[in-house]
């Protein structure tokens, strides 16, 4: 039994060492430039050009941070540094990120950045096509309502809209329609945009927003509607990004400047085809689009599978940036957790407000606590990600705490009265170590969920496995959401192996002769 208080200082210590490892900065990140995209195609596949081009000029590294999330996260990791530049248009930059009524196009982007300059930040590199935003619907049905525009649409109440989510709040979105064009139907389900198309060709929705270079408007025969009140600007792509790169980095900005005009919208929707329909990587699309005119450079086709995908180059990185995140988590979740457990125990008025506290924090949905978190800690990423998984990771460590205190036999806690041992030796020495088999089940049950609630962590650019889901969904891939599931899923299982490992050796083997007997 003197073996166990000794097991549990040794078990924090090792937890302790693990975290410092984790956490040691693998490189300087003080030569790296950092590419953000939002969560579409389209958004991927430009990053990914630019990400190589930054890399080609020889000059820093380049990281692509796929998938940030919608345009609001996705700038707001811009304004704060996170990121140093990310592919945008210009309505969205003058209708949602400026709030202005008129539009400023991309030979002004001159006025354009003026008002940009004081966020630290500028619009450049048109690239040379315009991606609006239209509605579009099955041709069958629009042949059979005979309906070519949105005028003709909005009086038909009965018509189901999808729209996704981004879509719905932007102020150049849903909101922009009911009032120009007075559309009857009720609000639009929320749907992601990539399982958007599904959803309209097997006639569960009639109408959904649609991106102008979609390659499934043509590979689906969709019919989009006109927009006779000319209600959506133009949508040019520019870059944006922050003020000083350009000095930062002098020969990789001189090299961004040949992407200036070279991609028109045939080109870009090929591109787009390339990923959704052809299934090309967005490494092997960009090296395509960048391989000179009339070069013999054999074109690059590596295509995701499940396999290729699952043991891929980000392999290692998604793993080192998931178990981070999870390990850092349960550690802190266990210093926290067990002596509120042991409070809870032994402080009858503080039981209740203790568990009642932890059991609310599991009830928060976990993208509306990463969403509230963004504001409230000024930034994206690593930070708010692990805030989230330590308060999930609390309910179980602090509740299975509280229950292996509260459910040792009486006679044993007066037995150790009875020897004359202060409160604290009886808490070290003999109730803690009676407990200990339900305090480690709950660290355990902590890492297992933890690990699952993680994968939602890429939703704001913290990285793991769930930057493959998230992407799996943009692409509506299954085999890139496998590639990310599984091995979260075999992480889930090493843990539970590894908990079992621990068991044996933290656990007084009296304990688990008579609890196996």
């Amino acid at each position: 039994m003197r073996r166990s208080p000794v097991a549990f200082y040794a078990f924090y210590a090792v937890l302790v060492a693990v975290l410092s490892l984790l956490t040691t900065p693998a490189r300087a990140d003080e030569k790296t430039i950092h590419v953000g995209s939002k969560r579409f195609t389209e958004s991927y596949v430009l990053a990914e050009i630019v990400r190589k081009v930054a890399e080609d000029a020889g000059e820093v590294q380049a990281v692509h941070h796929q998938g940030l999330g919608n345009t609001g996260i996705v700038f707001a990791a811009l304004k704060s540094g996170s990121i140093d530049i990310y592919a945008e248009y210009t309505g969205t930059i003058t209708r949602e990120l400026l709030g202005h009524k008129t539009d400023v196009v991309s030979d002004d982007l001159a006025s354009l950045n003026r008002e940009l300059a004081p966020l630290g930040l500028q619009a450049g590199v048109p690239l040379g096509f315009n991606d609006t935003y239209a509605l579009a619907m099955r041709s069958e049905v629009a042949s059979q309502r005979n309906l070519r525009s949105i005028s003709e649409v909005a009086p038909h109440a009965e018509l189901r809209f999808g729209f996704s989510q981004e879509f719905l709040e932007r102020a150049d979105g849903w909101p922009a329609l009911v009032s120009t064009y007075g559309i009857k139907a009720p609000r639009p389900r929320a749907i992601e945009h990539a399982l958007a198309y599904k959803a309209l060709v097997n006639g569960d929705i009639d109408v959904v927003d649609v991106y102008s270079t979609d390659p499934k408007i043509e590979e689906e025969h969709l019919t989009v509607l006109q927009d006779d009140k000319q209600l959506f600007p133009r949508y040019d792509a520019v870059l944006l990004y922050r003020s000083d790169l350009p000095e930062r980095a002098p020969r990789t900005w001189a090299a961004l400047q040949r992407l200036k005009g070279a991609v028109d919208e045939k080109t870009m929707t090929r591109m787009n085809a390339d990923a959704e329909v052809r299934k090309l990587t967005f490494d092997a699309i960009a090296r395509n689009f960048l391989a000179a005119p009339g070069s013999n450079a054999e074109k690059a086709t590596s295509r995701r599978t499940f396999f290729t995908l699952l043991f891929g180059s980000d392999f290692l990185k998604l793993t080192r940036e998931h178990l981070t995140l999870v390990a850092i988590a349960v550690l802190l979740g266990t210093v926290v957790g067990v002596p509120l457990g042991v409070w809870a125990a032994y402080r009858r008025r503080a039981t209740q407000p203790i568990l009642g506290a932890v059991g609310v924090l599991q009830t928060i949905p976990s993208l509306a606590l990463l969403a509230f978190l963004i504001p409230l800690l000024h930034q994206i990423g690593f930070v708010p990600a692990l805030v989230a998984l330590f308060l999930y990771s609390l309910l179980p460590i602090v509740r299975n705490t509280y229950t292996g205190l509260s459910d040792i036999a009486p006679s044993l806690k007066e037995s150790a009265l009875a020897l004359g041992l202060p409160r604290g030796a009886r808490l070290r020495l003999v109730e803690l170590p009676l407990a200990s088999r339900a305090i480690l089940a709950g660290v355990k049950t902590s890492a297992v969920i933890s690990v699952g609630t993680a994968t939602i962590a890429a939703f704001i650019g913290a990285g793991g496995y769930g930057e493959r889901i998230a992407s799996g969904l943009a692409l509506s891939d299954n085999d890139l959401l496998l590639a990310g599931a599984v091995p979260a899923a075999g992480m889930a299982l090493l843990f539970e192996a590894f908990f079992g490992l621990v068991e044996r050796w933290i656990i007084p083997r009296p304990l688990r002769v008579s609890e196996e007997a």
